[in-house]
């Protein structure tokens, strides 16, 4: 691997094994093994009553790679900010973008200190490329972005990646002053590519789960509507088919028809 290294804050807290975390939980629903039983017995307390949770994480995972390809191909992107990492598991944002073009950079952030220990795996560049991860939390944008400079140049494209992770950020004006403040100091011809939990499809189920994991988690999550949602795209130009289901974004040809709806939505979106 090359120019890959990490970045951690000084006295990164031990990993609690008594706390459940979403990011060891979202693991667990997606059939990885680097959870605990807290993890697990919440997880499976929301999937008793929102039992599409499974198929939201898997289609959520699934837009992610998808979207790092468009961005990565089409769209020709080399640079990559991925806030709210999680676990390494299949395609990972680096993975899917080298795949294209092996001299993609990326940096990953995340303030799991599970995910800091994996941070080798994350790392695990192409030779012609390069991956950093970095220890910080997204409401610390200023961090963020002046460590991951060591890695991007901003002078040049980045593709901002917030997956699963905005619905942390309960409150709307913070959550839209952060995605603002993280856009503003990407050049044009740069992109957001975001997706998060909504209460359009099963709302009622999904609410009610998400009381459960409220109660348990040190880390409030809510859901948004699509309108909500689709507010972080503000001043951006969206690439069709705009924020829609995520299953739904440039979905794989299948003899199936329309892959059916569930409550991630998504989009992407270039910077003018």
């Amino acid at each position: 691997m090359t120019d890959s290294s990490s970045t951690p804050r000084q006295g990164s807290p031990k990993i609690d094994v008594t706390v459940p975390h979403s990011a060891r939980i979202w693991n667990y629903w997606l059939g990885g093994k680097d959870n605990y039983p807290v993890d697990r017995e919440v997880g499976d307390q929301f999937y008793e009553i929102f039992p599409d949770i499974i198929a939201v994480a898997r289609a959520s995972r699934a837009f992610i790679a998808r979207s790092v390809q468009y961005l990565a191909g089409e769209a020709g992107i080399r640079q990559f900010l991925d806030i709210g990492t999680g676990l390494p598991t299949a395609n990972n944002t680096h993975e899917v973008a080298q795949a294209v073009a092996p001299e993609c950079r990326i940096v990953y952030v995340d303030n799991d200190p599970l995910v800091l220990t994996h941070a080798r795996a994350l790392l695990n560049s192409s030779p012609e490329g390069a991956c950093q991860y970095i220890d910080a939390d997204l409401g610390e944008p200023n961090t963020i972005l002046h460590t991951a400079a060591r890695t991007l140049d901003f002078g040049h494209p980045v593709a901002l990646m917030l997956n699963g992770i905005l619905g942390h950020l309960t409150d709307d004006t913070q959550a839209y002053a952060i995605v603002n403040r993280l856009l503003a100091a990407l050049p044009s011809g740069s992109y957001l590519a975001l997706n998060d939990g909504t209460n359009v499809i099963r709302g009622k189920e999904f609410e009610e789960a998400m009381q459960v994991w409220n109660q348990a988690s040190s880390a409030p999550y809510c859901l948004r509507s699509i309108e909500r949602i689709a507010r972080f795209f503000d001043g951006l130009e969206l690439v069709e088919p705009g924020v829609v289901s995520c299953p739904r974004w440039r979905p794989e040809v299948n003899p199936f028809g329309v892959p059916a709806e569930v409550d991630a939505f998504g989009g992407v979106g270039r910077k003018p």
